[in-house]
């Protein structure tokens, strides 16, 4: 008999460390935890679907498992973007936080980062835990192994076909012979992963469900689009004989026409002839048939990834910068739900073997962030520097992503160092990125510096609006005249540079309070 430990499993049952060793969910050639099952899609009916996913509400998993698994086989629409969710999380390179800020807590986070996040084997179980995004639920099994830790040597898929819901409909057990209800799941043993993607039932909350019924009339457009081909796609052959033809020149003509559309070639007598004509009645059936696939695929991928810009259309810029943040929500969503089980199920029971139950735990995520805009960034700095802020270098290389350049490194831009400036004169000011005004070298200067370097920049803007109403002051005879010319004139004169002078000066001005509320 196992020996028991104290060590409790996330369900609060006691680990079996002998039940550790042994593999459990591996399938065989008989019993019910076979690794083939028959087709589910081909013949596939709105009836009988509907059949389906009654019964695998019920509890009745097995069709629904295996026409979830075909529509990903049959649909490379449905792939695809069922591929784009789960890699847009499998590729992103987890980091493991140490429960607290104390050393013990730092080495075991290295722990789980070696004998885990390292491993060969872990990014193939995280794609494999994604499973469940289509079929509801996924499972994998740990292998452990022991000698002076207790670690996993591997994390293998597990068919979902080889569990069985509860009568709850929400816990799952292994399948076994003689046993219709499954039994218990060894604790310590298994990672399982049943997604939130909605409310209810982990079986009514795959994706394969929702897009079902888009793959079976997908499937029915398709099936009548190759019908139409055959019948509309290929011109009627149509060969003519004359009134002296023998029965032999009739034969010669059918076989020629029969053949002529694979063999591209005829040899006919010279009084008979073939001609090729086209079927006015199916023209636009083709398109009709086109636009059902495209609107159902539509949906897949509104059903899938929460848009369609990515995948199928291309339209502006600021459209796709939407989709695109559609995206990442979906994906954090995602990297917060596969998070739960691998740290419940797979790091804790991996601490505790090893370093005994702890007040906190490290926590292995896969952190998905907002790309930075390094054009808005770069534009904010082009305005806003010039009239004085300042900025710590390394901030703008940690926004940008870059690193900052070694003492050996060969690098790109900065201000230039004169070395054959004579002595006694003055070194060359560095080239400024905009309009030259005074550069401010202090945060905190008085507000009258702040004030002549803002009419300073603003002088040429200024002037050219000087200039524009003494022109028309000079040409002017009378005080209405220059009012109505004024008024003409109004709808022409350039602000842009006196508006960008005053947003960046009201930016400024913001800063300079902030700077001095901080230092209060």
């Amino acid at each position: 008999m196992a020996r028991t430990s104290q060590i409790l499993g996330p369900d609060g049952r006691p680990i079996e460390r002998g039940t550790l060793t042994q593999t459990v969910a591996a399938p065989a050639v008989t019993g019910v935890r076979r690794p083939f099952s028959g087709t589910i899609a081909t013949g596939l009916t709105p009836e009988r679907l509907a059949g389906i996913l009654k019964r695998a509400t019920e509890g009745s998993v097995a069709d629904y498992l295996t026409l979830a698994e075909e529509m990903e086989e049959r649909d490379p629409h449905y792939a695809a973007v069922l591929g784009t969710r789960k890699r847009a999380v499998a590729g992103v390179e987890p980091i493991v936080t140490p429960g607290d800020d104390s050393p013990r807590a730092g080495e075991i986070a290295d722990f789980v980062r070696r004998s885990i996040v390292d491993q060969p084997w872990f990014n193939g179980m995280v794609m494999d835990l994604l499973d469940a995004l289509g079929k509801g639920y996924a499972v994998c099994e740990i292998l452990w192994e022991t000698g002076k830790r207790w670690t996993p040597s591997a994390c293998p898929w597990r068919d979902p076909r080889y569990f069985v819901l509860d009568d709850t409909r929400t816990t799952l057990r292994l399948a076994a012979d003689g046993e219709p209800k499954g039994v218990e799941l060894p604790p310590g043993k298994f990672v399982v992963h049943m997604p939130r993607i909605k409310s209810g039932l982990a079986v009514r909350g795959g994706l394969a469900r929702l897009v079902a019924w888009s793959y079976l009339f997908k499937a029915f457009a398709l099936k009548d689009w190759v019908a139409f081909i055959e019948v509309y796609g290929l011109p009627l052959r149509l060969g003519r004989y004359g009134q002296s033809a023998t029965q032999k020149d009739i034969d010669t003509l059918v076989a020629a026409v029969a053949g002529i559309g694979t063999d591209a070639a005829a040899v006919l007598p010279e009084a008979m002839r073939i001609e090729f004509q086209g079927i006015s009645e199916g023209r636009g059936g083709a398109e009709l048939f086109q636009r059902l696939a495209e609107y159902l695929d539509g949906q897949v991928s509104k059903a899938v990834l929460g848009q369609t810009m990515t995948t199928d259309d291309g339209a502006s810029l600021s459209q796709a910068q939407v989709h695109r943040g559609v995206q990442i929500d979906v994906a954090q969503a995602d990297a917060g739900d596969v998070a739960r089980p691998v740290n419940r199920d797979l790091v804790r029971v991996a601490v505790d073997l090893n370093h005994g139950p702890q007040d906190a735990y490290p926590w292995l995520s896969w952190p998905i962030t907002e790309p930075e805009d390094t054009a808005a960034v770069t534009q904010q700095l082009t305005g806003l520097v010039p009239l004085g802020l300042r900025v710590r270098a390394d901030d703008v290389r940690e926004r940008l992503g870059w690193a900052a350049p070694e003492d050996d490194d060969e690098v790109l831009g900065g201000a230039a160092t004169p070395t054959d400036t004579p002595p006694g004169d003055p070194a060359p000011a560095p080239q400024r990125a905009t309009r030259a005004a005074p550069q401010v070298t202090d945060p905190h200067d008085d507000v009258d510096e702040l004030v002549d370097q803002i009419d300073t920049a603003a002088g040429p803007a200024t002037d050219a609006l000087i200039d524009q109403v003494r022109a028309v002051i000079d040409h002017a005879d009378t005080i209405p005249e220059v009012i109505a010319r004024l008024e003409r004139l109004y709808p022409d004169m350039r602000l842009d540079d006196l508006a960008d002078v005053i947003g960046e000066a009201m930016a400024l001005a913001d800063l300079a309070g902030r700077a001095e509320v901080d230092d209060v």
